[in-house]
């Protein structure tokens, strides 16, 4: 699921990591076996670029390449099309089935039903344990689905009304941020109402995770501004954001979420420790902060032995269930949410759709990013996509199309206005 790859070597060198026999490299050689694995396959793929300069779906050719090129007859997909657009998924199974013909066997890991479905046959697990495996011409989704949480899964709330006329919770105008001379973030402008939920597409690494750093106070754009009902943001600090009524889910839950260490009590207050309600004299209320972690399990239908638990001791479903809890709360008047379903359950993408609809239903404006655009389009009444750090357009859900958001995703602009 995560890449293997060296950033500073080549393409070549990647793939021919371990390869080689005695003190030199048979680059001709190599580069002749390459050259001839990405024809058969129709990978278009530099031998000489650096990993480093190659966007996240070429990694993804190189890691695929790198397994051919030791022989494999058996290819292990985890998760393939997290990284990828629509177009390069659909290039991807075209791959799949290319190496189908040729004799090779694949296993693919995925959560998501429309490529699970493309299968011959399925293994679903649950807990660990093997439910069963059938054929997929003799299956449905909704019977896939149900063995894998173990009940009826209800689909995501599709959101009907226009948020034009809406009073303007969240106006963000022209912010541009560097990172080593680059800009990772390049004149973003765009206005979330007050019970709306903006949808933000995009492949993983085109801006999306310094955007939500910048809205919640993690770090200060270079330019452009920020204003939450009617108040700058610019400025603050991530304690002053979150006290205007700001909660942040972010989009790796163990390395910006959590302390992984500490327990879910703890960790359903980080960041709030100093308030009073949370105090007796200089010392933590345990008392307070076990009642509340108790509410919020229950709440939360979080499974976890008591508010003692240890957060790392969770699954992943259930440690971002602690920070929805937390971060929750906290909104009242913006939520922002970086990838809030990645990585998890059927049942627990379920709780978190039922959970963001409620809090845009309580009138609070929620951005909302996700590679999955079965759940933008399910949700938002609008859809921004994001390309190396620019907003390139935002369509209305409701008329927009895949594949019109899947071109935006390659960076194919196209007319619709932002």
């Amino acid at each position: 699921q995560h890449f293997v790859l060296v950033p500073s070597f080549t393409v070549l060198e990647n793939i021919a990591v371990g390869s080689g026999s005695g003190w030199r490299l048979d680059q001709a050689g190599v580069l002749a076996r390459i050259r001839s694995i990405c024809d058969a396959y129709a990978i278009e793929l530099d031998p000489s670029q650096p990993i480093g300069e190659l966007s996240v779906g070429e990694q993804q050719w190189v890691e695929i390449v790198k397994v051919l090129f030791t022989g494999a007859r058996l290819l292990i997909l985890d998760e393939p099309t997290a990284v990828l657009t629509p177009d390069e998924s659909k290039k991807l199974f075209a791959v799949i089935e290319r190496l189908l013909s040729d004799g090779i066997s694949v296993l693919l890991i995925s959560h998501k039903m429309a490529e699970v479905m493309r299968s011959d046959a399925v293994s679903v697990l649950r807990k660990g344990r093997l439910v069963g495996t059938v054929r997929t011409t003799e299956t449905t989704r909704d019977e896939l689905t149900s063995m894998m949480v173990g009940r009826r899964v209800s689909a995501p709330v599709r959101v009907d009304g226009e948020a034009a006329g809406r009073e303007t919770m969240l106006a963000v105008r022209g912010l541009t941020r560097l990172r080593d001379t680059r800009r990772v973030l390049d004149g973003i402008s765009f206005d979330v109402a007050k019970g709306e939920i903006l949808g933000l597409a995009g492949v993983s690494g085109n801006g999306q995770d310094e955007l939500f750093e910048c809205l919640c106070g993690l770090a200060a754009p270079g330019e452009g501004t920020v204003v939450l009902a009617d108040k700058p943001l610019q400025g603050l600090s991530v304690a002053q954001v979150a006290a205007e009524g700001v909660g942040y889910v972010p989009s790796d839950r163990f390395r910006d979420g959590l302390v992984a260490d500490l327990a879910v009590s703890e960790n359903l207050i980080l960041g709030q420790h100093w308030q009073a309600r949370w105090r007796s004299g200089p010392f933590l209320d345990r008392a307070a902060l076990d009642a509340n972690a108790r509410q919020a399990i229950e709440t939360y239908s979080i499974a976890a032995s008591g508010p003692d638990a240890a957060c790392r001791k969770l699954s992943g479903g259930n440690a971002q269930k602690v920070i929805l809890a937390r971060e929750f709360a906290k909104a009242n008047k913006l939520l922002l949410c970086n990838q809030p379903t990645r990585g998890l359950d059927v049942g627990a993408i379920e709780f978190v759709h039922r959970e963001l609809v409620r809090k845009r239903d309580e009138g609070c404006a929620v951005l909302l990013a996700s590679e999955e655009l079965d759940d933008l389009f399910a949700l938002c009444s609008r859809i921004g996509v994001m390309f190396r750090g620019r907003l390139l357009a935002i369509l209305d859900a409701r008329s927009a199309t895949h594949e019109e958001v899947g071109r935006l995703m390659a960076g194919q602009e196209s007319a619709a206005a932002a």
